[in-house]
C-alpha cells in the first residue's frame, strides 16, 4: 500500500468517524427527552430489558450486514454509548462486594458500562441493604462459581430481600500474578483470596514452588497490599491490576480455563420480558411422598426448562431440622404463557413459594 492508499484509507475512516459522532450526538438528545419524561413519572433508568433487546439487535444487525467485528465486540461497544447516554438521565449508582479491583467491580463494569458510580462495600449483606434503602439504584451480587458451587450467603438473601432480581451477567475468572515491577525474584509471598490460591495451586506449585502462601479477605485486598510491599505478589484479575498500578509476571494462571462467575442485579423494579429472559422462585414442598415430582411436573406438561435446581437448608422462617428450601432457574418471562401457568400451578402446590424475578439475560455481554 503506499502512503497515497493509506491516507485515502484513513479519510474515509475520518470522514465515518464524523459521521458517527454526529450521530451519537442525535441519539443523545433523544436520550436526554426520553429521560426527562422519565424523570416526570419516577420511572427507572435502568431499563435492562430495552438494554438487552438492544444489544441483541445491533449483534444480529452487524451479521446481516456481514460485518467483521464479533457479537462480543459490538456488544462493548453499544454497552458504552448505552451507559454514557443512560448517564444523561441520571448516573446509575451500583454497591458490590469490595474493595476496588474484585471480579465484582469487573461484573460491574461488564453489565453497567463504565459511566456509573460504584459503591464498594464489606460484605454482601451491606451491599443490599443500600438497594433496600434506596442509597443505590442496584446491587451486584456473586450467585455461582462453576469451580467452587453457589455462594450460599447469596442465596440466603435472596430469601430475605424483598427486592427483584432485574438481571444477570456471567464473566470468565481469568487469574493473574500481579507485582509492582513484575521482577519475580524479589517476590517472597503469593497473597489471595484463598479460592484463588486453590484455583491456582498446579500452576504456583510448578512456577512458585517453595513461596509462602497467604490468605487474604479477597483477591483486591491482596492486590491493594501487593501495590504496597514488593516482596508480595498478589493474584488477581486484570482490574485489580489497573486500579493498583501492578504489572502482571504472568496471566491467566488459573488451573481450569473455563472457570466462570454469574453475577445477580437487585433492584426495586421488575423488568419485562424481552425474549432472552430467565425467572427465578424458591420453594419448599410439603412433608409428604411424592411432593416434589408433583411440584414439578408443570415444568414438563407446559414445556418449560429448568436450568438449575438447588436445595439449601431452611433458616430464620422456623423451620425443622432437615426442611430444605429449592432454588429454581426457569427458562423464560413469568410473563410468557406458558411459563405462567407452571408457576402458578407450582405456587398452589408449594408449601412456600416465593417470585426472585423475571429477568434478561445479558448473554452477549458473556463472553
Amino acid at each position: 500500500m503506499t502512503p497515497e492508499e493509506l491516507k485515502g484509507f484513513r479519510d474515509r475512516i475520518d470522514a465515518l468517524d464524523d459521521q458517527l459522532i454526529a450521530l451519537l450526538a442525535e441519539r443523545a438528545r433523544i436520550v436526554q427527552e426520553v429521560g426527562r419524561n422519565k424523570h416526570k413519572v419516577g420511572a427507572a433508568v435502568f431499563r435492562p430489558e430495552r438494554e438487552v433487546a438492544i444489544l441483541e439487535r445491533m449483534c444480529a444487525a452487524n451479521r446481516a450486514h456481514q460485518g467483521p467485528l464479533p457479537d462480543q465486540s459490538i456488544a462493548s461497544i453499544w454497552l458504552e454509548i448505552i451507559s454514557g447516554c443512560r448517564a444523561l438521565e441520571r448516573v446509575m449508582r451500583v454497591s458490590y462486594l469490595g474493595p476496588a479491583g474484585t471480579y465484582s467491580e469487573q461484573a460491574v463494569r461488564t453489565l453497567f458500562g463504565h459511566r456509573i458510580e460504584l459503591f464498594p462495600c464489606a460484605s454482601l449483606d451491606e451491599a443490599l441493604h443500600m438497594a433496600e434503602k434506596g442509597s443505590v439504584d442496584v446491587a451486584l451480587l456473586p450467585v455461582e462459581n462453576s469451580i467452587e458451587g453457589t455462594v450460599g450467603r447469596t442465596l440466603d438473601l435472596f430469601l430475605q430481600s424483598s427486592l427483584l432480581i432485574s438481571a444477570e451477567v456471567s464473566i470468565p475468572i481469568h487469574h493473574c500474578l500481579l507485582h509492582k515491577t513484575a521482577d519475580v525474584s524479589r517476590v517472597k509471598q503469593v497473597v489471595a483470596h484463598p479460592q484463588a490460591l486453590a484455583q491456582c495451586q498446579r500452576w504456583l506449585d510448578a512456577h512458585m514452588p517453595g513461596i509462602v502462601r497467604l490468605p487474604v479477605a479477597s483477591n483486591g485486598q491482596a492486590a491493594e497490599m501487593a501495590a504496597q510491599d514488593d516482596s508480595l505478589a498478589a493474584i488477581a484479575g486484570q482490574t485489580a491490576a489497573q486500579h493498583y498500578g501492578l504489572s502482571p509476571i504472568a496471566e491467566r494462571i488459573e488451573d481450569d480455563p473455563t472457570n466462570r462467575t454469574r453475577f445477580a442485579a437487585l433492584g426495586a423494579f421488575e423488568p419485562e420480558g424481552c425474549g432472552v429472559d430467565q425467572t427465578s422462585v424458591i420453594l419448599s414442598v410439603p412433608d409428604q411422598a411424592g411432593a416434589m415430582l408433583s411440584l414439578i411436573e408443570p415444568l414438563a406438561r407446559h414445556g418449560v426448562s429448568m436450568k438449575r435446581f438447588e436445595s439449601r437448608p431452611a433458616r430464620d422462617r422456623g423451620a425443622s431440622n432437615w426442611e430444605y428450601l429449592f432454588y429454581i432457574d426457569l427458562v423464560g418471562h413469568k410473563t410468557d404463557s406458558h411459563v405462567a401457568l407452571a408457576l402458578a400451578e407450582m405456587k398452589s402446590k408449594a408449601a412456600f413459594f416465593k417470585m426472585l424475578g423475571s429477568y434478561p439475560l445479558f448473554q452477549k455481554l458473556s463472553p
